[in-house]
């Protein structure tokens, strides 16, 4: 009988999906720090980490359970994946919600025609726009859809893009600008018309 903690990753993810709960503890022990260190880096605020964590490790045991791993990796980048997929999802919906507060200040925000709902018209031209450039961003490579999203969506500076994607600014900076000629390319050849007007 073997200990746990002498097993590789793969053979301990084989021995959780049979049944053994002992094979997880050993995982999430074994790879805590380097997952919520990695998602604690991008977000910056220590209880949305936690929450993201958590979240993560749910996944993976859903996804575990239901067959989803394949042995064509590492278990831990497979699991920061996951991580950062859930990330991106976070931001993206924040960003969607954009939510402004009316706490921090003696003049009313919210009685501006900035803040005045748009009709309905104007909403659904601009969830088909959000909708058209997300799935233009899908079609991209994959290291210009990474930086795209690291940076509108999620917010980061070249800088953080360059030491999340262990890459220079330089190779950062030139990643986006051949995303961004690439998406203006796709919205051309796809006739898109991105303006609200």
């Amino acid at each position: 009988m073997f200990k746990t903690e002498t097993l590789n990753d793969n053979l301990l993810v084989q021995k959780f999906i049979q049944g053994d709960q002992t094979a997880l503890e050993e995982l999430v022990g074994r790879h805590k720090n380097r997952v919520f260190t990695y998602i604690v880096l991008i977000v910056k605020n220590h209880q949305l980490a936690e929450d993201i964590f958590q979240d993560t490790f749910i996944k993976v045991i859903r996804s575990l359970k239901n067959g989803k791993y394949t042995e064509n990796g590492k278990f831990v980048s497979w699991v920061l994946r996951i991580a950062h997929n859930l990330i991106i999802d976070h931001f993206r919906k924040e960003k969607l919600l954009n939510t402004t507060s009316n706490d921090e200040t003696e003049i009313d925000l919210f009685n501006s025609q900035k803040f005045a709902e748009d009709n309905i018209e104007d909403k659904l031209v601009y969830d088909q726009i959000t909708e058209d450039v997300r799935k233009l961003i899908d079609l991209l490579p994959e290291d210009q859809r990474q930086v795209i999203v690291m940076r509108h969506y999620m917010g980061l500076s070249f800088k953080e893009i360059a030491k999340q994607t262990d890459v220079s600014i330089n190779t950062a900076l030139g990643r986006m600008r051949y995303a961004l000629i690439n998406l203006r390319k796709l919205i051309e050849k796809n006739g898109l018309n991105l303006t609200k007007i």
